[in-house]
């Protein structure tokens, strides 16, 4: 499987999890070995697709490295459902990148509520 992380900078997993999917510059791809629960590799990728809001370019832009799953701080309804409808789970975390996929891998991530970060909610693009 491989999770697709939405990064505030090139730190990668020392860096920090970006508060909004549609703005973040960098994807940390992270490979997971699912039968030792342990990350195999990771890369940083760019996003090219970024914009000042409204996620869902981003979420082929990732698709395209074939995630399963995405981990972002905030992320719009169009985005989410976009993510659905190709079978892509997506979680919510603040905070380290490694601390994320730390409880990914022991499965204590949650879902992720729409851009409540800064309050639109169910408008949300």
């Amino acid at each position: 499987m491989r999770v697709g992380v939405v990064l505030e900078d090139e730190r990668g997993v020392q860096g920090n999890v970006c508060a909004h999917f549609g703005q973040c510059k960098f994807f940390l791809l992270a490979d997971i070995d699912q039968a030792h629960k342990k990350i195999a590799g990771t890369r940083i990728v760019p996003n090219t697709a970024v914009h000042g809001g409204g996620g869902c370019v981003a979420v082929d832009e990732l698709l395209q490295h074939k995630v399963t799953h995405v981990i972002a701080g905030g992320m719009g309804m169009g985005a989410q459902r976009k993510f659905a409808q190709a079978g892509v789970e997506v979680f919510g975390y603040e905070g380290s990148v490694q601390e994320a996929l730390n409880d990914f891998l022991n499965n204590a991530l949650g879902g992720l509520e729409a851009c409540k970060d800064h309050g639109h909610g169910e408008s949300c693009h």
